[in-house]
């Protein structure tokens, strides 16, 4: 953890600048023009970022009430960033989120070392003292539904994201030691098992603990499962190093604190009686490149083998929950990317009813969820108005 608490990879939090920003230098910030060093960009945003946390955060002034309500479905980064551009443009906004506490992703998705949660809750007291309201503890789709907004509200916006995780489908996943990300991550993160007993969440590590997936969620279960005692832990990934979605630096980062990498290894079942003991596995070649752009992962025949593990952690992506979507008559939505959004503006099939990040899109990144929720509240504002 660094100074000022924001993130080891340099992420500064500001929902009502947009400044939430990933500091990539490796591939964002390694040239320059004039043949120098590059301008640490991401770095100097995060020097604004504290210096304003740590003097003060300035409520701006707001615009003339409308009259007008919204109800904003998720309070992650999509949902607290169109709030707070709604609350001040003077409309009456009220988030519903269904956990206990307002955040999203930020709050349980993120670890503390990348980023301290009392950066979030600073956020979400500037979104408070804007004038939304938050409510916690309500499940849209089972608690109400958006039509039920619709009838107390004059706009709903759904900012519920990406939180359905994706799993193998292979023989043994159900056995006792096996977690999604999803659920690894929610019980560190949010309900504080990395503190049991002192809370009420326990949350068991392996001595050998296999993560599948090469993202940026599976670098940071990596790194939780070791910060939490496991003895050894590898990234189990089917393709190249290369060709791995995580940001180059979180994967340097897991390296540096001793995380082993598998590469071109596909496991195929699970070993165990009732607690997975072990993982077969198959190696993998690189074929011809796939819709990705990335090479297409060859299973090698008679490769074969065995890894001793005692907990595995699976890390291959998530898509939105489709509850809102399937108690909503008349919302189009996609099985696999979610909300069918009309325009970049966040325009869905129903009247009234917008949309944007993680639910519109699959599994993306904060900074595209907080641009959405900014390009939303620009349309909300003017359906809101007539215009």
């Amino acid at each position: 953890m660094r100074a000022g608490g924001v993130t080891e990879g340099g992420t500064t939090l500001g929902v009502k600048t947009g400044a939430w920003r990933n500091f990539r230098p490796v591939r964002d910030e390694m040239k320059c023009k004039r043949g120098c060093e590059p301008v640490a960009i991401g770095r100097l945003e995060r020097f604004v970022a504290d210096w304003e946390l740590e003097n003060g955060l300035r409520i701006p002034e707001k615009a003339e009430p409308t009259g007008k309500k919204v109800a904003v479905v998720g309070s992650g980064p999509a949902g607290l960033t169109i709030a707070a551009e709604l609350a001040k443009k003077g409309h009456e906004v009220t988030i519903l989120e269904t956990l206990h506490k307002p955040g999203g992703v930020l709050v349980y998705g993120i670890p503390e070392f990348r980023l301290p949660k009392r950066i979030v809750e600073a956020e979400v007291e500037y979104v408070k003292k804007l004038g939304v309201n938050i409510m916690t503890d309500v499940i849209v789709g089972k608690t109400l539904t958006v039509d039920d907004l619709l009838e107390e509200y004059d706009a709903v916006f759904l900012g519920t994201g990406a939180g359905l995780p994706l799993l193998l489908g292979i023989p043994g996943e159900n056995l006792a030691g096996i977690y999604s990300a999803n659920e690894f991550l929610i019980r560190i993160n949010l309900m504080k098992a990395y503190a049991f007993p002192e809370y009420d969440t326990p949350i068991k590590v392996g001595k050998k603990v296999a993560v599948i997936g090469g993202g940026n969620v599976a670098m940071d279960a990596a790194r939780c499962a070791l910060r939490l005692g496991a003895e050894e832990v590898s990234i189990v990934y089917r393709r190249s190093e290369e060709e791995m979605p995580a940001r180059r630096e979180e994967i340097e980062r897991a390296r540096e604190e001793g995380i082993r990498f598998v590469t071109l290894t596909q496991p195929v079942r699970f070993i165990g009686e009732e607690k997975v003991e072990g993982m077969e596995c198959i190696r993998m070649e690189l074929g011809e490149p796939d819709e990705s752009g990335r090479r297409r992962p060859v299973p090698v025949e008679g490769s074969n083998f065995t890894m001793e593990v005692d907990q595995v952690i699976i890390a291959i992506g998530q898509r939105p929950n489709p509850l809102v979507m399937r108690t909503t008559e008349g919302l189009d939505y996609d099985r696999r990317r979610g909300i069918v959004i009309a325009d970049s503006m966040g325009r869905t099939s129903k009247e009234g009813v917008f949309a944007g990040g993680d639910v519109t899109t699959g599994a993306a990144t904060v900074i595209a969820a907080m641009g959405a929720g900014k390009r939303a509240a620009e349309a909300i504002d003017k359906f809101l108005r007539g215009e």
